[in-house]
């Protein structure tokens, strides 16, 4: 068992933000409750219909996505999906990401979900590169970021976890200003801006490869880059950090782990292969 964020994991395999949903998705293809639990898709006050489509574009280093954060709002989430992970999940737990155009957006989320049992903890969305709504901009700032993790702070007992960027000029720095203002531990890290165009555009295609132009890149690219910020937020504030970015493999798991990290999410190669998380999950025992 890991202890973490005031509550214990039976394995440090979660599911990435947005790679999974609201767990009900996927529980037909992969047994949810192998896992240390889930962070769900970003919550918002009001529903996200996204980006246009093509909103995924594959390759070779991995992946290129740009969702938006859709995503149905605070009200059916609340009545509905977390419903049925209040009626499904009793080992595996449950982080809501939560997502917002302003700081309220986000109290209002975490203050309205703060009392529900299943909730674990809040992951605070504040690096996303692929909205103009919202985003990076919140996690850039460190007077608005400061701000934002103290307001969040005071609105619910549960723990808060900031989610950084790659991009940042001083991840560390910036996640020692969170630590100052309440936050409880980190995931390190979203996605990098990418751009991909068509190889063969035609003459009413798309000049890129994604419907929104640019994106985020995942998978096993960004690897040593979560490392290398794992490592330097952990040993800068000493909080717990989940270890997020190019998961694919148990020694992928060891190097997040051998950096600091306490727990690791898997999200573009549960995309590939939904099995995934499962298989890192039962192989714990051989990785820890």
């Amino acid at each position: 068992m890991i202890a973490a964020f005031d509550t214990s994991f039976q394995n440090p395999i979660l599911l990435a933000a947005g790679t999974a949903g609201f767990g009900r998705e996927v529980a037909g293809v992969i047994d949810l409750e192998s896992l240390g639990g889930l962070i769900t898709k970003a919550v918002s006050p009001e529903p996200r219909h996204g980006n246009p489509s093509p909103r995924v574009a594959e390759f070779p280093g991995g992946m290129l996505n740009s969702v938006g954060l859709a995503n149905p709002g605070l009200e059916q989430v609340a009545q509905v999906e977390l419903d049925w992970l209040e009626e499904h999940l009793h080992r595996a737990r449950v982080i809501v990401n939560v997502v917002g155009d302003q700081r309220d957006d986000y109290v209002d989320v975490v203050r309205k979900l703060g009392s529900r049992t299943v909730v674990t903890a809040f992951e605070l969305n504040v690096s996303c590169p692929n909205t103009e709504r919202g985003g990076e901009e919140f996690g850039a700032n460190n007077e608005v970021l400061a701000d934002l993790v103290s307001a969040c702070r005071t609105a619910t007992d549960k723990p808060i976890i900031v989610k950084l960027a790659p991009t940042l000029s001083d991840i560390a720095a910036t996640a020692e200003v969170a630590a100052e203002a309440g936050t409880d531990g980190f995931s390190v890290v979203n996605t990098m801006p990418g751009l991909l165009y068509r190889e063969h555009g035609g003459e009413h295609e798309l000049p890129t490869r994604l419907g929104a132009g640019q994106g985020g890149v995942s998978g096993p690219a960004l690897l040593p880059i979560g490392v290398l910020a794992t490592r330097r937020v952990r040993e800068r504030t000493g909080l717990p950090v989940i270890g997020i970015g190019g998961i694919c493999t148990a020694e992928d798991v060891k190097q997040y782990l051998d950096a600091g990290a306490v727990l690791v999410a898997v999200g573009t190669a549960a995309l590939a292969d939904p099995r995934c998380p499962e298989r890192l999950a039962r192989a714990w025992g051989t990785v820890g």
